[in-house]
């Protein structure tokens, strides 16, 4: 165990010390600790066992910690003038996506029970920007692009939550008593309004005290980062609590705090680059220990054509789809449809109903979703920098264009 510890703490030395030229190449940092976790459960030196637990608390604390500071670097001015696109990404091409989703699945997996495809096709519904940090963090690329996709991948996971776990109950027979029925949707209804609602409670507040405790120089930056990180885990929390989903509310909780206390704490946008990194690189290594090698062994090829469906076409259509209309271009909508990858949301919604229905269906969705994060991983983590290069210098071009025009 503790050689074990010792080699993987000594490949983030390794890695750190050629991150930042790491970081504008094809190679990205899940790629690297993926391939890690695999390397090393191959190789002996630290063993699989009690890994799925600890990822699911690596895992759910990165998601918290990084959906609130994301959200608390976006500028609410700017999304509350520039609204329209991650609104119709998210209330069209969500469910878009899961109904494709299903379309495509029922000829690859004719044996499956619907509800289970259904499932299938929503946990690989939600994105993680965590995994094209190359194309949100790029400043060639316009603002405006940047900011509709971190909020939607902040707010899809916390929406397909609600519809994961109402495909989940559908397996499990629950859809047999009306009664229930209306329980799951009063259910859904709770989690995406209360959520919501928890977050910018939470978010108000803790800026208030914020703002009010630097005025009377009653803190400093050292105790305003803990404070931060306590804030959003209590949005989280506060959420659960009332019935709303708490990755919502940490995403809305942290658009809240960052927009109040814009300028006044510079920790939001320090431990993103730093200490939060540690959080992305640690999940990432625990699904590539403890869960890929298994995953992958299991992969057949209609799973590995369904995922390859998901990326290419499933997700660039109804993104596609969603946003006719707006003034976005075509190539502005290809690219939205193409930089969705899924990570570690994908990874933890799996763990989350894989218990509850059932060890067959269970398996399946594992080996869908591990399968499906590795794959995203390569292909969006090859393509997120020079794609997002080559968009920035077309927008210029159609930009000066329309201009001129």
């Amino acid at each position: 165990m503790e050689f074990g510890l010792l080699v993987i703490l000594m490949c983030v030395v390794a890695y750190c010390m050629v991150a930042h030229r790491a970081s504008s190449s094809i190679i990205t940092a899940p790629m690297v600790f993926l391939g890690l976790g695999v390397l090393i459960a191959n190789s002996s030196i630290m063993g699989p066992e009690n890994t799925e637990s600890m990822l699911d608390l690596v895992a759910e604390v990165s998601l918290i910690i990084l959906l609130f500071l994301d959200a608390a670097q976006s500028d609410l001015k700017a999304l509350r003038r520039d609204h329209i696109w991650p609104m119709r990404m998210l209330l069209i091409g969500l469910p878009l996506s899961i109904l494709i989703g299903v379309i495509v699945a029922i000829p690859l997996f004719p044996d499956l029970p619907l509800p289970l495809l259904a499932l299938m096709a929503a946990i690989l519904a939600p994105t993680d920007a965590a995994l094209g940090q190359a194309v949100v963090s790029n400043k060639n690329v316009p603002e405006r692009e940047r900011l509709s996709l971190t909020v939607e991948s902040g707010l899809n996971d916390g929406m397909a939550l609600p519809i994961i776990l109402l495909f989940a109950s559908l397996i499990m027979g629950m859809e047999a008593a009306e009664g229930e029925q209306m329980n799951w949707v009063i259910f859904g209804l709770s989690q995406v309004v209360l959520g919501p609602l928890a977050g910018v409670a939470l978010g108000w507040v803790g800026a208030r005290l914020f703002l009010y405790a630097e005025s009377k120089q009653l803190t400093a930056p050292t105790y305003e980062g803990i404070a931060v990180l306590a804030l959003a885990g209590s949005s989280y929390l506060f959420a659960l609590l009332i019935g709303g989903n708490g990755f919502i509310a940490a995403f809305v909780a942290g658009l809240t705090f960052g927009n109040l206390v814009v300028g006044h704490c510079k920790f939001i946008y320090e431990f993103t680059e730093s200490e939060g990194q540690m959080l992305v690189w640690a999940a990432f290594l625990f699904i590539g220990l403890g869960l890929l090698p298994e995953a992958f062994n299991a992969l057949s090829w209609p799973v590995a054509s369904y995922i390859l469906l998901s990326l290419f076409l499933v997700r660039p259509l109804a993104i596609y789809i969603s946003l006719i209309g707006t003034d976005t271009s075509k190539l502005t909508r290809l690219f939205f449809g193409w930089f969705g990858p899924r990570g570690l949301a994908t990874a933890l919604f799996a763990l989350l109903v894989a218990e509850e229905i059932g060890h067959e269906f269970g398996q399946a969705i594992i080996v869908l979703a591990v399968n499906a994060v590795w794959m995203s991983a390569l292909l969006h983590g090859i393509t997120a920098s020079p794609g997002a290069n080559w968009y920035a210098k077309k927008a210029v071009k159609q930009a000066l264009s329309s201009n001129l025009q």
